[in-house]
């Protein structure tokens, strides 16, 4: 489960879940939310592989979100669904997705850079808790 905060003139991401393949799977489903409105209406016509090496989960999480912000600007594309699979040296994934296509995907903001600032990845009594601030 992801939710976006509003945080001075920039966005927040706040995402909760039962293990870390679902918490980096919601957030880069958060990330897409953020730059198109309506993120359902994305349909899986193409599949992109990520492989991210790092030991450190916030770097981590900071890496991945970085990655598919890369794509999503270089090849304009918009994923919606992720299969990720975290370990202890990194993580594997695989991001489901489509071209931008402005007739039919309604842009809500255009998402510059994930930043450090705010930056967790926790543990807590009910599963995992991940924050980032992103660059609009």
């Amino acid at each position: 489960m992801y939710e976006v905060f509003e945080h001075t003139a920039d966005l927040g991401l706040r995402v909760r879940a039962a293990d870390l393949n679902e918490l980096f799977a919601d957030a880069a489903r958060g990330l897409f939310a953020m730059v198109v409105e309506n993120i359902e209406d994305v349909e899986e016509v193409r599949a992109v592989d990520f492989e991210i090496e790092g030991s450190d989960r916030e770097y981590l999480f900071f890496d991945w979100l970085n990655e598919l912000l890369y794509h999503c600007d270089t090849e304009k594309l918009i994923l919606s669904r992720f299969e990720v699979e975290v370990t202890e040296s990194g993580l594997r994934a695989t991001g489901f997705g489509e071209p931008l296509d402005p007739r039919r995907h309604r842009l809500a903001h255009e998402v510059k850079a994930i930043t450090y600032h705010h930056l967790k990845v926790e543990q807590t009594a009910d599963g995992w808790l991940a924050e980032v601030i992103v660059d609009i």
